[in-house]
């Protein structure tokens, strides 16, 4: 499959150095605004669900269905993304699922009952699968290898500030305006991207002879969404004491192993199994599925942390987060001008160390946190993330075959998407269980034998006697509880973090620039 080129408003004559450059800043700017409103859409519809609630007329366990639609559909569509670029084109997948994505999102912000918000949800999700794959393609394709890292860090803003400021941008949209403007706000930047790659972005080359695996296909399918459903609604149906739970844990593993025995057998699998022969890629995946579940989850985790135990309001958590944001783009920045001077691997490298610092230091918080250690933790941790998300977008896709690259970043998604998933159900369930079990082994301490609570202020206010006060006793030791079951979420996900650090030395550095020069972007 030939790279795409970048096409000439002008016709077919050689267009300038100037135009060139020109056209290829346009082309960015539009394949970052498709991955923004992608990126955004995955958290932007989180704080508006309680109102969605009542205007819909749903109950607490049915308005989560507009987050598990969306997620499963877009999970599910991600893998096919190589394919569906091998057989139409680029330019017109890219095309057709911008013009899909915005008129899902204008149909979600006119929905008038639950159904057809779950149904324009799940169609939101269908095209909007492909956009992050593809805009990262065309992004590697556009530049030549010394400014991929430059061109990977301007990408990369969309992908890492979507999912930080979502929420931030979300609950100021409903609080000003309404919940539906949540999805309205896409419009104008749909419009704009679809336009600007219509124009200016070629075609790639088409293969209309290739069929489409279906069996494969159906089996990575029920894999992705069964895996998805368990982990969205473990929680609320208590994990495996459930019998939906274990039906979507059974489901999910057949039909992993169908999908992988199907691909090693069949003669031309939708996913070519040589992908996964280059080791950069391989490694890179495993290092992107460490950093999404770190990435959301961290994100999940403190905005309830400093509402319920801070005793923030919205607003203010919101904007005690948005460092995070600033840290990221700073070092992505950064990062993209450092990659062509040196191995990126030490970049990355000192990124994760700037990760598990932040995590290490937030096992030490209780609600009293100050604020200038909230925002300057927020800012390691998101210049940390900046700082391994830019090298990694260029090194996973430095030995890989340019034919490659669609289903590459496809995957490099999906493996986002999945640990992020993973990220959030597993560190979301360890809160529950373990403010569960810290709440019963603190209650053990309350005894008529314990002097401590039986004098002084301490009776006065938590007196085991009364009612009303034993209720306030009950209240602080649940507090207490979820201090500590915050603290041990903290410390998994920095474990989590640590050995990510060793798959570095799986990785081979890109070869310079001068050495191996690739074929350039064309101007029609």
């Amino acid at each position: 499959m030939s790279q795409p080129h970048i096409g000439a408003l002008s016709g077919s004559a050689p267009a300038s150095e100037s135009n060139l450059t020109l056209n290829r800043m346009l082309v960015t700017v539009c394949a970052m605004l498709a991955t923004l409103m992608q990126a955004l859409d995955s958290t932007i519809a989180n704080v508006a669900l309680p109102y969605m609630q009542g205007s819909l007329s749903a109950t607490s366990d049915q308005i989560t269905w507009v987050l598990t639609s969306y997620i499963v559909a877009a999970a599910i569509m991600t893998a096919p993304v190589g394919w569906l670029t091998a057989r139409f084109g680029r330019k017109s997948v890219f095309v057709v699922s911008l013009v899909g994505f915005t008129v899902a999102s204008m149909l979600c912000g006119v929905a008038q009952s639950l159904t057809q918000m779950v149904a324009f949800r799940l169609l939101q999700g269908v095209f909007g699968a492909a956009l992050v794959p593809l805009s990262q393609a065309t992004m590697l394709d556009l530049y030549p290898a010394e400014q991929r890292g430059q061109a990977m860090a301007v990408w990369g803003m969309g992908v890492m500030l979507g999912p930080i400021l979502g929420p931030t941008l979300g609950g100021w949209l409903t609080d000003a305006y309404d919940w539906r403007w949540v999805f309205f706000v896409n419009l104008p930047f749909g419009v704009v991207a679809t336009l600007g790659l219509l124009f200016l972005l070629s075609d790639s080359k088409k293969d209309s002879t290739l069929k489409f695996d279906w069996i494969g296909f159906a089996a990575l399918s029920l894999g992705i969404g069964a895996l998805q459903m368990m982990l969205d609604r473990g929680e609320q149906k208590d994990w495996f004491s459930s019998t939906e739970i274990l039906t979507e844990t059974v489901l999910a593993g057949l039909g992993f192993y169908l999908f992988v025995v199907h691909m090693l057998t069949a003669r031309k699998p939708f996913i070519t199994p040589a992908i996964f022969r280059d080791r950069n890629l391989v490694s890179g995946l495993v290092v992107m599925f460490a950093v999404g579940s770190v990435l959301l989850a961290t994100s999940a985790l403190l905005a309830p942390y400093l509402q319920r135990l801070g005793g923030y309001p919205v607003a203010t958590a919101g904007l005690l987060m948005a460092p995070r944001g600033f840290g990221t783009m700073l070092a992505m920045l950064v990062a993209g001008r450092l990659i062509s001077r040196m191995d990126p691997r030490i970049i990355m490298f000192v990124g994760l160390m700037a990760i598990a610092w932040s995590l290490n230091a937030m096992t030490g918080w209780t609600p009293a946190v100050t604020r200038f250690e909230l925002i300057t933790n927020s800012l390691v941790q998101g210049a940390g993330l900046g700082l391994v998300f830019t090298p990694l977008s260029v090194l996973t896709f430095a030995t890989l075959a340019p034919e490659m690259r669609a289903e590459g970043t496809a995957l490099f998604s999906l493996s986002r998407n999945i640990g992020s998933a993973i990220g959030i159900s597993v560190t979301s369930f360890l809160l529950s269980q373990n403010t569960q079990i810290m709440h019963a082994e603190l209650a053990s301490f309350i005894t008529p034998f314990n002097h401590m609570i039986q004098s002084g202020g301490a009776y006065q206010y938590w007196n085991t006697v009364t009612p009303s006060t034993l209720a306030v006793l009950n209240g602080e030791i649940t507090r207490q509880a979820s201090v500590i079951a915050y603290v041990d979420d903290f410390k998994f996900m920095m474990l989590v973090t640590l050995p990510t650090a060793f798959l570095l030395l799986l990785m081979r550095r890109p070869k310079a620039a001068g050495a191996a020069q690739e074929e350039a972007a064309v101007i029609d």
